[in-house]
């Protein structure tokens, strides 16, 4: 069966709720530099939306890749850290978990055990999307763009099997089997 994508956000939705977190980061961090991590491979365009439209100064950019999901629509259960970073990148700073979508909260709350050892002063988390009807393991999301329903979403830097990054608003996947072209 093919499978098929439905508009869930515009990217004019998309804009709106970036500017939106990063006036509530900017409000937040005002008078201190936070350093934002993104979560690859989904985060890299909502990491870069954030930072570009961020007034406050950001002390750096850095990213780890986590994954839990395989080429399916449903988490493994089991989040890895596959791309860390130095622990000075975050040792005593104000940090901010830059996610695109916490689903289950499996690899959310890995990287944030995995920040959590460098010792920051601070650990926030900032998601695009939140989509709490999902959450198997809590976590603290102090930031969130839109809340959704249980639904598989792609776009924006979210992908199905590495495909459909590259739109410009977020899709709701439905059908089943391979991505059709």
């Amino acid at each position: 069966m093919k499978q098929s994508l439905t508009p869930w956000l515009s990217p004019e939705e998309i804009a709106a709720a970036v500017g939106r977190l990063a006036a509530e980061l900017d409000r937040d961090y005002r008078g201190r530099s936070p350093a934002l991590v993104g979560v690859l491979n989904g985060g890299f365009i909502f990491t870069a939306d954030l930072v570009r439209q961020m007034h406050t100064g950001i002390r750096r950019v850095e990213f780890v890749k986590a994954a839990s999901y395989g080429s399916g629509q449903t988490s493994s259960g089991k989040a890895r850290i596959e791309k860390g970073l130095p622990a000075e990148a975050v040792r005593g700073q104000h940090v901010v978990i830059v996610e695109d979508i916490v689903d289950t909260g499996i690899t959310t709350a890995a990287v944030r055990r995995y920040l959590g050892r460098h010792r920051p002063a601070s650990l926030e988390i900032c998601a695009l999307l939140d989509k709490p009807s999902r959450r198997v393991t809590e976590v603290p999301i102090k930031y969130v763009g839109v809340s959704i329903p249980d639904r598989f979403v792609v776009g924006y830097g979210m992908d199905l099997d590495h495909r459909f990054r590259e739109l410009p608003g977020i899709y709701e996947v439905s059908g089943e089997g391979p991505a059709g072209d």
